[in-house]
């Protein structure tokens, strides 16, 4: 009975033993830890702003794609591999974003909603590849780019949608 639970236990480390030093549990949680918090981030910023897709949903999709190239790249694999895994990833994006996209009704003049919510989630998959492959200064760079477009962009059209009335009026 002895030499079954030192089976049992023998098979259990072995089972948690793909990290195999401080480095490399330092790597794995700064990482995964850097995608939640850039993704957090952006789902609050959206969440603010009362749309679907907000801070739990951009924190899973950033972890998720950081897990996604982690993993393969601590097991060996290859650049292209690690292509391939990318291009997964864009893909399964593209159809968690599509879920987002909704076209008004005919009387809404065909008003489509959720592009931005797709787009947003797709450069937050992004930004968790860029985390989860050791890119931890692009991802937080990509991020407050992310951010300014969110933010500022709608206050910048905005402030030229009202200066062009007065504009038109001036010329006539």
């Amino acid at each position: 009975m002895d030499a079954w639970w030192h089976q049992v236990w023998s098979t259990l480390i072995a089972e948690f033993a793909d990290i195999t030093d401080a480095k490399q549990l330092t790597q794995v949680t700064v990482r995964l830890l850097m995608a939640a918090l850039l993704g957090a981030v952006l789902g609050f910023e959206r969440e603010l702003k009362g749309k679907a897709a907000g801070v739990r949903t951009h924190m899973l999709v950033a972890i998720g794609a950081a897990l996604f190239v982690l993993v393969p790249r601590m097991a060996g694999a290859d650049d292209a591999a690690l292509s391939r895994v990318v291009q997964g990833i864009v893909a399964g994006i593209g159809f968690l974003g599509a879920g987002t996209i909704l076209k008004g009704k005919e009387d809404d003049a065909g008003h489509v909603k959720g592009l931005t919510t797709a787009a947003g989630l797709w450069m937050t998959a992004a930004i968790g590849v860029a985390a989860g492959m050791g890119r931890e200064a692009t991802a937080l760079v990509s991020t407050v780019l992310a951010l300014l477009v969110l933010g500022v962009m709608p206050w910048v059209v905005d402030r030229l949608e009202k200066r062009k009335p007065e504009d038109d009026q001036q010329n006539e």
